[in-house]
């Protein structure tokens, strides 16, 4: 059972039971009021609340009641907002941002033909680590850009931008944006990875994606290029330590790559039990 598939008065009263916030006038979906509502809630009134509703959670682990399918798991999430006619040029970016730890939101490329676009845009925008905007000739013209980086300053979430024919404007103007002019999407997705691992909101959240990219390593040259951008990261985890490690005993990709362990081996040491810059 799903929160936000039940009728308004029936979240309202159980956010009411749980003492969560509630809001008198919401202008988005069910699911997404659920997730505003819920975002600041502690594990233990996660937990309460998703066994509410017979989800079956482990209470040693990051507690969840939706996980979006089109996120992946254990990544930096970002949302792209671009004009449909680029949407092939936001895609090739999509690609490129994996190798770095991050997943990313296209929407003309992650909404299946069958479900409510709509309702699948807003819970990207409620679910979402940060947003990027591909300022293209006539951006600021299109109804629904404006209205996602509004989404997402609301929540506090950082927002960048990238000049590529049209300048920053109004709000988003104050933002960090990158020219990307001439530049290739592996280069763009380079530049915005530079920027996620030392933005404090966000430098936790590459820190795992990169991680859990390097667990999965594919192949002798990715455990190499990702153990360099394990090198870059600004904030650690006692975990990631263990997780490394045991990377290099389980994935073969990983101890078969020349120098790697090694280098695994000065990054446990370099970090101890630190959690941020050495």
């Amino acid at each position: 059972m799903n929160l936000g598939g039940e009728n308004w008065s029936i979240i309202d009263a159980t956010l009411k039971e749980f003492g969560l916030p509630r809001k008198p006038n919401w202008n988005g979906s069910p699911d997404s009021y659920v997730l505003k509502m819920i975002e600041d809630a502690s594990d233990d009134e996660l937990v309460e609340l998703g066994e509410h509703f017979g989800h079956k959670i482990d209470h040693q682990g990051p507690t969840s009641l939706a996980e979006p399918k089109f996120w992946q798991p254990r990544m930096m999430r970002l949302f792209i907002t671009h004009l449909a006619k680029h949407k092939v040029f936001a895609a090739q970016i999509q690609a490129s941002l994996i190798g770095y730890g991050i997943s990313s939101f296209v929407a003309h490329n992650d909404i299946e033909p069958t479900s409510e676009w709509q309702n699948e845009i807003e819970l990207a925008l409620a679910t979402c680590d940060a947003l990027v905007a591909l300022l293209h000739d006539d951006f600021h013209a299109s109804h629904w850009t404006d209205q996602e980086i509004g989404f997402a300053m609301g929540r506090g979430v950082p927002v960048f931008s990238m000049r590529l024919g049209q300048a920053p404007y109004g709000f988003i103007g104050r933002f960090q944006a990158f020219n990307g002019h001439g530049k290739s999407e592996e280069e763009l997705a380079r530049e915005l990875f530079d920027a996620f691992r030392k933005n404090k909101q966000t430098r936790a959240k590459i820190a795992d994606g990169v991680v859990t990219m390097f667990e999965g390593s594919w192949s002798f040259a990715s455990a190499k290029m990702l153990v360099g951008r394990l090198e870059e990261l600004t904030t650690w985890s006692p975990s990631f330590s263990e997780r490394e490690q045991a990377a290099v005993t389980n994935n073969s990709q990983v101890s078969g790559s020349f120098g790697v362990p090694k280098r695994v081996e000065n990054l446990v040491a370099k970090w101890g039990g630190s959690t941020d810059e050495p």
